[in-house]
């Protein structure tokens, strides 16, 4: 039998790893004389208390070790990647998928589609179910991952099969209950495309799904984000104020009808439909337990909260030092960004905060959210201001991965150079943004 080679990397120090004289550059063969796939075989077979592992030392020899452990003792191996596997990459030529939108030049990892089921579990990303093998479907109900985050986009096989541009995309309802048996719940996703699959369309889809309720834990609907690079590219319309409104009034209606009928809203709209389309977005109670807020869904309403019970309990400040600074945000969010600098200031009015919103030009104009600005926009848009206080604030969400890097590679350094001035990231949770707010007031007065 060929078992399937892991790389281990380095060891952990007072580990049953280090006590059984395994180092890195070693190399994991089987368990219990099982190969190992993924994290997922490997965590399954570190559920035994007593184990064999085959390990293929530097010099060729191979050991066979006996091990007994606790229950939940690890083994500390380090491998090379956490997923122990390479990611499966999506072969969808979906018309709304972002990435083949991308300009060129930029990182090759940006580049990469994944629709790897299993970091759906690990780090929430949406998976279409199309690129899964029979063995990935077999495997997934043997480890009962759950919950699983599905792009459903539209139940209509013929719909669903446009939008995917995957003749083997229109049994989606299918897939969905073989999970939802085994006992796996979901979360379901739909990129509106306008003209595609809303109005109708998506009133189909929303009432298709309902029979998995309570398993289906949450549908949310965003919308389809069009970049200026789609030259070859399928053409698509951003939503404007009023067809906004029209998927505001849908989700509405069917939030309404659930909440009735099941005791839950089961469905939600991003707040970026309700911003555009001018509505008042939903209290911080009606989105439940905010199933899905890296979705962009429940984000304003969450921070408003946490901001305003967070300032509720701190002192009033009574200082007649002013603190001048400004703060980036995306057109998107202007507005919002005002009126929590308004709560800020009720209670420390020696703050002095310019909100500047900044035109992505990278993307283009109609992507108007934070996250998706960049180095080269910022500094152009803040280089024609004339005030900047004492320091830039960034939103954590514009860096790549918690690293101090944009979308173009522009860092936090060369910000702070070309501008000449100390740039700062702010958390994108209401708590902690007052907090720190109040931190770099501190340390720069």
């Amino acid at each position: 039998m060929k078992y399937k080679e892991h790389n281990i990397i380095g060891v952990e120090k007072n580990s049953i790893a280090e006590e059984m004289e395994i180092k890195s550059g070693d190399i994991l063969l089987w368990i219990n004389e099982q190969s190992i796939e993924d994290v997922f075989d490997y965590q399954y077979a570190l559920a035994d208390e007593t184990l064999e592992l085959c390990i293929r030392k530097e010099n060729g020899e191979e050991w066979v070790l006996e091990i007994e452990k606790e229950y939940s003792e690890d083994l500390g191996l380090i491998f090379e990647n956490s997923l122990m596997d390479e990611l499966i990459s999506c072969q969808n030529k979906c018309k709304f998928c972002f990435i083949d939108q991308l300009p060129p030049n930029m990182r090759k990892t940006v580049y990469f589609k994944d629709d790897d089921w299993r970091m759906s579990f690990l780090n929430g990303n949406y998976i279409t179910l199309t690129n899964m093998k029979q063995k990935d479907v077999d495997r997934l109900l043997k480890h009962r991952l759950s919950p699983m985050n599905i792009s459903i986009h539209a139940t209509q096989a013929r719909v669903r099969i446009e939008l995917l541009n995957n003749k083997f995309a229109g049994n989606i309802i299918d897939q969905i209950k073989t999970l939802i048996d085994a006992g796996i719940e979901i979360n379901g996703q739909i990129v509106l495309c306008k003209g595609i699959n809303d109005g109708h369309i998506l009133d189909e889809t929303v009432k298709d799904l309902s029979q998995f309720i309570p398993h289906i834990l949450s549908l949310t609907v965003v919308p389809v984000g069009i970049s200026k690079f789609r030259e070859s590219l399928a053409q698509l319309q951003g939503f404007d104020k009023e067809s906004s409104k029209e998927v505001v009034k849908l989700v509405q209606k069917w939030q309404n009808y659930y909440l009735q009928k099941m005791n839950t809203r089961f469905i939600f709209a991003a707040d970026e439909f309700y911003i555009k389309a001018e509505e008042e977005l939903p209290a911080y109670e009606e989105y439940e337990d905010f199933p899905v807020l890296e979705n962009g869904v429940g984000m304003v309403a969450k921070f408003k909260y946490e901001l305003v019970t967070t300032l509720q309990k701190l002192k009033p400040e009574h200082s007649k030092n002013h603190f001048e600074c400004s703060l980036v945000t995306g057109h998107l969010t202007e507005l919002f960004m005002q009126e929590c600098i308004e709560e800020l200031k009720k209670k420390f009015p020696s703050f002095k905060i310019h909100i500047y919103p900044v035109t992505n030009l990278f993307f283009g104009e109609e992507i108007t959210v934070t996250g998706l600005l960049t180095g080269r926009d910022i500094i152009n848009t803040l280089k024609q201001k004339k005030i900047l206080g004492k320091v830039v604030l960034l939103a954590d969400n514009m860096l790549k991965c918690g690293e101090p890097i944009l979308l173009d590679d522009y860092t936090i350094e060369q910000i702070s150079e070309e501008l000449q001035i100390p740039v700062e990231i702010i958390p994108n949770q209401g708590e902690e943004w007052v907090h720190k707010i109040l931190a770099i007031k501190e340390k720069y007065e």
